[in-house]
C-alpha cells in the first residue's frame, strides 16, 4: 500500500508540475526560478495539504521498508532530473560552470524542499517553507549571475 501511495503521488504531482506555467518560459533559467515561485505559491493551508507525501514517508519507512523508500526516491529523484534538464540548458545558454552538476543542484534544490517542510512541522510554521524557498530562488539566481531586483521595502 505504501508503494502504490508513493506511486500516486508521484503521478499526480507530475501532472500538476507539468501543467504549471512556468513551463511556458522560453528561457531554462526562468522555468527554474518560475519552478521555485511556483513551490511557493503552493504554500496555503494547512501544513499537511502542501508538504510533500513521499519525503515524509521516505523519512519514516527509509530503513524499515526498502520497498516503500526506494518509490519515494523515484518520485523525489525523478522529479529532480526534470529540474536538472534545465539547469543544464541554462548552464550552457550563460556559459556558467563550476565544482557542481546540473544533478547536484537539482538534488540541493529538492533537499532545500524537503527540509524546508520538516521544519515547518516542527515549529508549525508554513512561513518557514516561503522562507528558506526565498533563500533558494537567491542562490539559484547568484549561481547564474542573475541580478536580483531588490524590493521595495
Amino acid at each position: 500500500m505504501g508503494v502504490a501511495a508513493a506511486d500516486h503521488w508521484a503521478e499526480t504531482t507530475a501532472a500538476l508540475f507539468a501543467a504549471a506555467p512556468y513551463n511556458a518560459n522560453a528561457d531554462p533559467l526562468d522555468r527554474v526560478l518560475g519552478y521555485l515561485d511556483f513551490r511557493s505559491e503552493l504554500i496555503a493551508g494547512e501544513i499537511a495539504e502542501f508538504t510533500c507525501l513521499v519525503g515524509t514517508m521516505a523519512q519514516e519507512a527509509y530503513a524499515s521498508a526498502p520497498l516503500i523508500r526506494d518509490a519515494c526516491a523515484r518520485s523525489i529523484f525523478g522529479h529532480a532530473a526534470k529540474l536538472e534538464a534545465d539547469i543544464a540548458l541554462a548552464a550552457e545558454a550563460r556559459g556558467v560552470t563550476g565544482d557542481w552538476t546540473p544533478a547536484s543542484l537539482a538534488r540541493h534544490i529538492q533537499a532545500v524542499l524537503q527540509g524546508s517542510f520538516v521544519l515547518a512541522k516542527a515549529a508549525n510554521a508554513p512561513v518557514l517553507v516561503r522562507e528558506s524557498i526565498t533563500h533558494l530562488r537567491r542562490y539559484v539566481a547568484l549561481l547564474f549571475q542573475v541580478q536580483l531586483k531588490r524590493s521595495a521595502s
